[in-house]
Formats: structure tokens, sequence, C-alpha cells
């Protein structure tokens, strides 16, 4: 297995959710010695944020939601197992299905690695019926496929694997580092997989179900060259069923001649759900397929883009139309020089524009790739078969021209464009590169939200809220700890040492204060009159404040204001002014406004100025120091005043004139704790350089102070004025 130092290292890889700007935040955690990114993880774990589940050297690989039984299945390396949705650390069961030994002997002959590749990793964990799952693996580079049963309701407690076992070529990779994809609806199931052991013959499938087993042509690149899945989904095209379409998102490499050089495209497919092949041509191969690039970039200076191609995840956001989902995509830059991370939204309607466009055609003189502009047969290729779009019941009726034309056409001219033109996320010059996406649709006061979260290569997770702009979209990060159960708002991750989970809202860590609730936009969060909380759409409380647009405190909660203070400071003296904000996450501002000047001017921090968590440190007090301080705490690109601080600075001469030259009323005066006690603190905001202590001060103004000043003092409450007026 893994040493203890290297599972030490893959949990804080794999578990850790930070941002660089709220690795401060973490406090009152008993564990000492540790770093930052450690003590954020024990700190989810302290705080009950997060269960784990601990595998042994397993690699949490698939998984499915069965919302019926309240159960996470997960397919790991030569293990399936079963957690419970609300707690995974509570009732987990665990089948081994381990690689054969002679297959595994089989394996290690051929060159593979023994402990690293030759095991059963689970790649297809998908529901059958009522009763069953289907579940292929590698098989130690043999795939294999088995039912698994489940029983009708969880009261049953049934999880056992059938003892009969199916081949898995064309259902699940040879390889375990290979990216594919698989989908079981109706019985039958389409995989986008390799199926050969070399990994050179890569395939879209149809099988199991009634009808014979179906691909994509054979070693042609126009259909698929060198082509790396990353997900399958079924989508509507009309009421009617028999116009069902499944969609298919890759990543492969570059025709010839559609890119200088050798370059990696994402792709958009479709195929008819109800394609049957050819008769005389395409025979057993799909007839329907066709291909777009999926077009993700943001517009650059002469015309240049920056393209991000790698596609790594796919999302898909249902919508009150099933026909028309909202898709999500997550992308990565190809380049090694530069990296960079996207996130691109799609709608149905662009992508079925596209494949209802003219179609790739390779022709003129440099026999570059055209938009076909002859004649194209009927019905149009890549229709389904059905009464809606034309009069055949199936595909192999269709005339030989059509089957002849999608034979040599499978790509479109036109690329599929994200909404807006541009990605609605974009991340450079970070040290991580995005890989999976969840989104979840999320209810707020002021409007419908998109939380995304989203996995990077170093195990983080970044939690996103998109906020429409009229020209652009505006992205708020959350920290937060990629697989999702929305009835119970939970948020499952999986890696090579467990499966964990989280809830998605952690409305504690907001702080606990209106202004710092409301600043924070949390669309899962709002503050209910008491604290910052899960909101619920359906609550009728007035009480409860939320701003996911703005983020204005000021327009939303009635408890703040701004503090107003009055300090004096003696010149060449050190002062301190305090103020810290309540949110961890804030930044905190200074300005300056001079005397009769409405100009606020940013404080300019150097040896005599400094900035402390705290508040603002001056250690020599001038006189340009004089004037109204501004303190503001910063968060999420909104400015909240917290505090004024009106700063008098006073002349040493002027103090030192004052001290010796009142008229002396001779003798001592005694004076009530009291009265000591306002000198104290009128003397802790002189911090007079030349006194040595407060008792000092105190006895020199009592002796030289007039009488009639000391009559004032004891008799007309001249003290609460003084008071109220310095403090």
């Amino acid at each position: 297995c893994i040493s203890p130092k290297e599972a030490e290292k893959c949990v804080l890889i794999e578990y850790l959710l930070m941002l660089s700007d709220t690795l401060e935040t973490s406090q009152n955690i008993p564990f000492k010695g540790l770093s930052v990114l450690q003590m954020h993880f024990y700190a989810y774990l302290y705080n009950n944020s997060i269960l784990l589940v601990y595998g042994s050297c397993f690699l949490y690989d698939a998984f499915l939601l069965d919302e019926e039984r309240g159960r996470l299945l997960v397919g790991a390396e030569d293990h399936i197992f079963s957690f419970d949705l609300v707690n995974i650390n509570r009732d987990h069961k665990m089948i081994a299905w381990p690689a054969t030994p002679s297959k595994r002997d089989e394996c290690k002959w051929a060159g593979k690695d023994l402990g690293k590749e030759c095991s059963n990793f689970i790649r297809v964990l998908q529901p059958y019926n009522q009763t069953h799952l289907y579940i292929c693996g590698t098989g130690a580079f043999h795939p294999i496929c088995a039912y698994l049963e489940m029983g009708k309701r969880a009261e049953d407690n049934i999880f056992r694997l059938a003892s009969h076992f199916e081949n898995g070529r064309g259902k699940s990779p040879y390889d375990p580092k290979m990216l594919s994809a698989s989908l079981l609806i109706d019985g039958e199931l389409y995989s986008g997989t390799s199926a050969d052991f070399m990994g050179r013959d890569f395939a879209i499938f149809r099988t199991l179900g009634d009808h014979h087993p179906i691909r994509t042509e054979q070693h042609d690149s126009r259909w698929l060259n060198d082509p790396r899945f990353i997900g399958v989904h079924l989508i509507p095209e009309s009421d009617n069923p028999e116009d069902d379409k499944i969609f298919l998102f890759f990543k492969e490499n570059a025709m010839d001649g559609e890119h200088t050089g050798k370059a990696t495209i994402a792709r958009i497919g479709q195929l008819c759900k109800n394609d049957m092949g050819g008769h005389r041509s395409l025979v057993n191969k799909w007839t329907t397929f066709l291909k777009a690039r999926l077009m993700c970039s943001v517009p650059g200076v002469n015309g240049i883009d920056t393209h991000f191609d790698e596609l790594q995840d796919v999302f898909l956001m249902s919508s009150k139309d099933p026909k028309n989902p909202v898709i999500y995509a997550v992308f990565t830059t190809s380049s090694n020089i530069f990296k960079g991370s996207a996130v691109c939204m799609y709608n149905m309607a662009d992508i079925r524009r596209v494949f209802l466009g003219p179609y790739a055609h390779r022709d003129g003189p440099n026999y570059q790739w055209v938009p076909f502009q002859g004649r194209v047969p009927y019905p149009r290729p890549g229709t389904c078969p059905s009464k809606t779009f034309g009069g055949f019941d199936s595909t192999k009726d269709l005339p030989d021209d059509v089957i002849t034309f999608a034979r040599g056409h499978p790509a479109m001219y036109n690329p599929v464009h994200p909404i807006g033109g541009r990605p609605i996320m974009v991340r450079t010059d970070v040290d991580y590169q995005f890989s999976q996406l969840v989104v979840d649709r999320v209810e707020a006061e002021d409007g419908q939200y998109d939380v995304m979260f989203i996995g990077t290569d170093v195990g983080t997770v970044l939690k996103v809220v998109t906020i429409p702009r009229e020209t652009t979209q505006e992205s708020l990060i959350f920290t937060s700890l990629l697989f999702f159960w929305l009835p119970q708002q939970q948020l499952y991750l999986g890696s090579a040492l467990g499966v964990s989970q989280m809830s998605l809202h952690r409305c504690e860590v907001y702080g606990k204060a209106c202004a710092e609730c409301c600043l924070a936009r949390d669309p899962y969060c709002a503050w209910d009159g008491a604290e910052c909380s899960r909101y619920f759409p359906t609550a009728k409380r007035r009480t409860r404040r939320q701003d996911i647009r703005n983020g204005d405190p000021l327009s939303q909660c009635s408890d703040l204001h701004v503090e107003d203070r009055s300090v004096f400071g003696v010149e060449n003296s050190s002062m301190f002014l305090e103020c810290s904000p309540k949110s961890q996450r804030a930044l905190i501002y200074w300005q300056l406004q001079k005397p009769n000047d409405d100009r606020k001017q940013e404080i300019k921090l150097d040896d005599r100025v400094l900035r402390t968590d705290q508040g603002l440190l001056i250690r020599s007090l001038a006189q340009p120091d004089t004037g109204i301080y501004h303190c503001q705490a910063v968060e999420h690109g909104f400015i909240q005043p917290l505090l004024r601080l009106n700063l008098q600075v006073i002349p040493t001469q002027r103090l030192g004139d004052i001290l010796p030259g009142l008229p002396g009323a001779g003798g001592s005066v005694g004076h009530s704790a009291k009265h000591r006690v306002w000198y104290r603190d009128f003397l802790s905001l002189l911090d007079h350089p030349e006194l040595n202590s407060v008792e000092e001060f105190c006895d020199r103004v009592w002796k030289k102070e007039p009488c009639e000043l000391r009559n004032s003092v004891h008799g007309n409450g001249f003290l609460k004025k003084e008071q109220n007026r310095l403090f």
C-alpha cells in the first residue's frame, strides 16, 4: 500500500479546501506545529465539517446516487462500496471484486505495472432496473462486467454481486488511465471507450439490450481521432421519444488540416437513440453520428483569441424544459507555457443550430476544410428516423446517398460558441487547473443563482457564484471543502484514500454580524436577525436579510452604523488606532481626510506608520497626522465603513507651556478615584513622551489648576460633559 507519510500527503492534497486570501482564518484549533494547509484540513475535521471514510489504497472513481434507497454507490479499485447518504461514516457496505490471479499474471507478462495497472478498477456503475445495477471494471486489462443486486427497497438490505460475469469489451476501458464515459438507458449501454489492449481502437458503442451491438466507423480519423471521453447524456429533441438523441462530450486530436500542428480540440457529438445502423453500408455502425467543435476562448487584441481546448468535465443543469438544459463545461489550456482554466456555458439552441448548419468538407487546391456547398441528401444526415422529421421507420431504410454522405461528413464546419461569446470564469497565473464541476441552482431572496463547485488538479474545490451583469459576468469565489445530493444539500468527493462528505452551506464561517453575512453574498445563507444561517426560500420571515447581486449591507442591515470617535495624541509620541473587522476574510483599508478638505487619501505605510491585524500604529506623531481616519473593511470588492477616528495632534511645545504656566492654587487637592480614572484615561490618549507616570501628570495638573475650574468639576457635572466630548 502506501506509507503513513504518503497517506498524510494524499489526505492534504485530496481534501483541503482553501483559497489564498482565506488561508489565515484558522483559529482556535487544538493542533500546534502544523502548516497552514494542515491546520485548515484539521480545522474542518475538528468542527465536523467533513466526514471521511478511509480506504486502503483504493481509487474511488465511479459514483452513483441512489436516492430511492438512500445510498451512495462508489466504484473503486477491486471494490464496490455502498454508503449511507446522510452519513457516509455510518453503515457502509463493501464487496470485493478483484481481478483473477491468472488475469493479473497475464497483465504483468504484457509489461504492465502489477501494482498500479493490473487490478480491477471499476469504471462503469449504472442503474439497470429497479433491483440491479450494471457494473464494469478494467479486469487487469481484461474488461469484465456483472450485475449487482440491490433489492427494491432499502429495507431489503441486499448488496451482492451476481456470479455470472460478462465480457466488458466496448463497455469499459482496458487501461485504468484511459478516460471513458458511459450511460445506461432503457437497458442499453452507451459507452465511449477504447476497444483493444493497445488503446488504439477508440469507439462509441451501444451494447446490451435486444439489438446487435453498434459502434462508430473503425480506423477513420474523420470520425474519431484519438479521443478521450468526458461525458454521455440523453437530451430529448422533441416530445416524440423517437427523436431522442445521445450527446457525447470528448476531446480529440485535430483532424488533418483543421489546425496548424498537432492540437487538441474539444468536441460535442450527437447520435440518434434509435439508430440501428445501415443496411448495405455502415452495417452495425452509427449512421446519425455528427460532431462539432466546442469553443471556449477569451477574445484578444488584433483578433487573436486565447483558447481553452482541453475539455475536462461537463455538467448539465436541468431546466423546466427537459429539451433545453444549460451545459456547463470546464476547460484548460493545452500549452505548457501558459496555464489557465475556464468555465463556459452553452445552450441547446446554439448546439442544434450548429448541427443544422453546413458540414465540414475538404476541397480546393490546398485540400483545406471548407463549408460544404453542394446538395445535401434527404433526409438530412443526422436526422433521427421518426414521424416528426420524415417518413422513415429505421436507419436501415435510409437511402444509400444519405449513408454515403454521413460516412464522409461526420464533422460540422461551424463551432459551438458559449453563451455570451466568452467564458463565465477564467483562472490564470495560479498553481492549479480546473478538473471537475458540479452545479447547484439556488433560490435566493433576489433571484436564482447557479453555484459551481469546481475541483482542481491539486485536490482543492472552489465554490463559485456567477452574477450576470449588463456587459459581463461577475464571479464570486467562496472557500468550501464532486458529486452532490440536492435534497440534503450534500457534497461528496472521492480520492485515493476515501470518500468525503460535507454540506453545501457553511454559513457560520461568515462571522456573527449582519454586514459580514450580507457581504459574503452566498445564496445558501442569509441573516435571520441573530446569526448567519441557511436560507430557505419558503420562509416568511421579515428579518431575513440577503443581497446576492450587490452585497450591500447598508440597504439590508438596520444595525449597521459607523462609529465616530475623537482621540488626542501628543506630537512625537506613539498612537495606536484600533480597528479590526468581524469577518476573518475581510481586509482593512485606511484613509485619511485632512482638516478643511473633503478628499480622502490612502494612508501610505512605512517604518513610521504600520498596519496590523488590530489597527493602525503611528510610531511618532506629527502635525500632518491630524485629521479624520476612516477604517473600512474590504471584502469581495465591497467597502464597508467601520470606524471614523478624529485625531487631534497636540504640539509638544504647547503642552509644555500649559503644564508649568498654570497659576498655582497651592497645596494638594484631594480627588476621588473617579477623577483619577478620568485623568488616567486622558493621559493614555496623550501619551506625553516627557512624563514618567499618570500620577505625576495628574498631580501637576491638580496643583496648578484654577479654583473656579476645580469648583466646576466638583459641582456642575463638567466631568461628564468633558468625557462625552473627548470620548
